[in-house]
């Protein structure tokens, strides 16, 4: 297992297709998937996601041993998320102002060039263990920490 953090979007740049993503664009409804090249089943957990100032951040689980082993390595470093357009400008490029989060995917290209993994963490997996401290009493531990 490897926990990344990164971008699935970054605001008021525009991406390959000629879109750019405003601040406050995102609206999610529920659990977003984690998946692979938008598609197939789900490759592990978003644990967390909100917009700060940069764009849309994402802390998540890569459970599929192979690709977690090649985000762990830096193999695959792109983001991107999947979405559903309910309010857009014309004009140059497409301003996104309100969209409806589907899924974020670990890409091999991404469409906006500034959507990355850009932290990695390489994980065991929880496991609880028995400890006991030098008064007899015992306590479960896990391995894994955070990022921020």
């Amino acid at each position: 297992m490897t926990r990344f953090a990164g971008y699935a979007a970054v605001f008021d740049a525009a991406d390959r297709g000629g879109d750019v993503v405003r601040r406050g664009a995102f609206r999610v409804r529920g659990a977003v998937p984690l998946l692979w090249q938008h598609g197939g089943a789900p490759v592990g957990k978003v644990e967390w996601l909100a917009e700060d100032s940069r764009g849309l951040r994402v802390i998540g689980r890569v459970e599929d041993a192979g690709l977690a082993e090649a985000v762990a390595r830096g193999a695959v470093t792109g983001l991107s998320f999947g979405y559903r357009v309910q309010a857009a400008r014309a004009g140059r490029v497409r301003e996104l102002l309100q969209v409806e989060l589907v899924e974020v995917s670990l890409v091999a290209r991404p469409m906006q060039p500034l959507a990355r993994v850009h932290a990695v963490e390489a994980c065991m997996p929880e496991v609880d263990v028995q400890s006991t401290d030098n008064r007899g009493a015992t306590e479960p531990r896990h391995r894994g920490a955070g990022l921020t």
